[in-house]
């Protein structure tokens, strides 16, 4: 049986664009498996769907471009979702990143949400 951390948007954003601003509704791809709040996701060029960031892809994945705030089981099929998007302050820690990552890749990633507007701090 597997266990996961689960954690909810309020343990990763510590602050947003007023109503809701930072947030939308988007597609994560089939084929992403379970993906927790707070993964941080790349978005596929040629769909505009989501996936968890992938740094050595070539599809757009391997960008950030969003944070999950919601879990999600997209093994099979497509799933409607709530990304974080712009304007919005979260905790470092908590990010979920891929297995593997380096800190180049890391560092990369958070200046590419910083681009987006999202900041990622250190938090408690």
């Amino acid at each position: 049986m597997e266990t996961y951390a689960y954690k909810t948007a309020s343990d990763v954003v510590k602050d947003e664009g007023e109503n809701r601003y930072s947030r939308d509704d988007d597609v994560l791809a089939s084929g992403s498996g379970k993906v927790l709040v707070g993964t941080v996701l790349g978005q596929v060029t040629a769909t505009g769907k989501f996936k968890p960031l992938a740094p050595a892809a070539t599809d757009g994945t391997q960008t950030a471009a969003a944070i999950i705030l919601q879990f999600a089981d997209a093994t099979s099929a497509d799933q409607l979702v709530v990304n974080l998007k712009r304007r919005a302050q979260v905790v470092l820690q908590a990010l979920i990143w891929p297995a593997g990552v380096t800190p180049t890749q890391q560092s990369a990633a958070i200046a590419a949400l910083e681009n987006r507007g999202i900041v990622a701090r250190n938090g408690v």
